[in-house]
C-alpha cells in the first residue's frame, strides 16, 4: 500500500546506453530532493521503444548508480512489463472520445506543424477524417483553453492547449504506447509525489498533465533542473556521444554534479569517496540554489566531457 502523505520521487532511465554526467546530474537532485524529505526514490527503466533498448543496458546503469551509492528503494519498474495498463488507459480515454486515428507521416508533418514553444505543434490535420485505428497512430484530442503548472524551479509555466500543445500521440503506428501516456501513468502507478528531470522535458509535462487530468490522477509537483551542455551549443546526451560515466572517479563525477547544482561543496571533498559526497550532499542540500535556469554550459564539447 502506498502512503499518498510520503515523498516518493524517481529516476527514468532508458536503456539505449550508459549513463554521462548529464544522466547523473539528474539522478544526484532527485535523490538528495527525496531523502532530504525523508522519502522513497525509486527507479524506472524507460524501456518501451526496444529498437533503442541495448541487451543488459538495464544491468550496467543499475551499477553505475551502485557504484555512486546512489541506492533506490523499491523494485525497478519496467516499462515493458505493464503494457496492460497502458491499454488500459488508452480504452478509458477512447471512451472519453478524445482519441482519433492519424495517418501524418514524419515528412508531412515537417510540413505542415506550427512551430510552438516546445517543439512543432501537430495542426491537427485527422481530427475530422474518422480513420480507422489500425495500422494508423493513435493521437489524443486535447480541446481549447490553459493548462498551467508552478515548476519548484522554473516557475509558473502557461500553455495554450490548442495552439502550443497541439493533439499528441499516445499509440504509435507500431502498436508501442506513445512516452507521454506511459509516463503518466507510470506516474501514478509508482504513487510519485514530486518528478525532478531535465529541463528538456519541461514541455512534456504538458502532455502528460492533459492525461493525468483527463483520467482524474493526482499531479505530482514538478521541478525541472537545467540540462548541461558543451561548448558546442550541444546537449549532453546518449544521442550527441556523450562519454560514459568513469566509474574510478565516482566521488569526483558527485563533486561536479553537486558544484552544477550550486551546493559549492568543499574542494577537500573532490576525491572523497562517492559515499562521503552524498552524505555532505544530503546534509548541505537546498534545492532553492539550483539555479533557475533550463542549461548549464561546462567547458567542453558535449562528447568530450568525462
Amino acid at each position: 500500500m502506498i502512503d499518498p502523505c510520503r515523498y516518493r520521487g524517481r529516476f527514468a532511465p532508458t536503456p539505449s546506453g550508459p549513463l554521462h554526467l548529464g544522466s547523473l546530474l539528474t539522478a544526484l537532485a532527485s535523490w538528495l530532493q527525496a531523502r532530504r524529505h525523508g522519502g522513497c526514490w525509486l527507479l524506472r527503466i524507460d524501456d518501451l521503444d526496444q529498437e533503442r533498448c541495448l541487451p543488459g543496458m538495464d544491468s550496467v546503469i543499475l551499477r553505475q548508480l551502485e557504484t555512486h551509492a546512489l541506492v533506490w528503494d523499491e523494485s525497478p519498474r519496467y516499462q515493458s512489463r505493464h503494457l496492460d495498463e497502458y491499454a488500459d488507459a488508452l480504452e478509458r480515454l477512447r471512451r472519453l472520445g478524445g482519441v482519433y486515428a492519424c495517418r501524418c507521416t514524419r515528412q508531412q508533418l515537417a510540413v505542415t506543424a506550427r512551430p510552438g514553444p516546445d517543439g512543432p505543434v501537430y495542426p491537427g490535420t485527422c481530427r475530422i477524417r474518422a480513420l480507422p485505428e489500425p495500422g494508423h497512430a493513435l493521437r489524443l484530442r486535447v480541446g481549447d483553453g490553459e493548462i498551467a503548472f508552478v515548476d519548484g524551479w522554473q516557475g509558473e509555466q502557461t500553455r495554450c492547449l490548442d495552439r502550443d500543445v497541439g493533439d499528441f500521440v499516445v499509440l504509435r503506428r507500431d502498436g508501442v504506447p506513445g512516452y507521454q501516456l506511459a509516463c503518466a501513468i507510470d506516474e501514478h502507478a509508482q504513487g510519485i509525489t514530486e518528478v525532478v528531470r531535465g529541463a528538456d522535458l519541461l514541455g512534456s509535462t504538458f502532455q502528460q498533465l492533459v492525461i493525468m487530468d483527463a483520467l482524474q490522477l493526482r499531479r505530482p509537483a514538478y521541478r525541472h533542473l537545467p540540462v548541461l551542455a558543451g561548448i558546442d551549443g550541444r546537449k549532453l546526451s546518449k544521442q550527441n556521444r556523450a562519454q560514459p560515466l568513469v566509474s574510478s572517479t565516482a566521488g569526483e563525477n558527485l563533486w561536479r554534479c553537486l558544484d552544477w547544482l550550486g551546493q559549492s561543496p568543499p574542494s577537500a571533498l573532490r576525491a572523497a569517496p562517492a559515499a562521503e559526497l552524498l552524505r555532505w550532499g544530503l546534509a548541505h542540500w537546498e534545492a532553492s540554489r539550483v539555479p533557475a535556469q533550463t542549461r548549464i554550459t561546462v567547458d567542453a564539447p558535449a562528447d568530450g566531457l568525462a
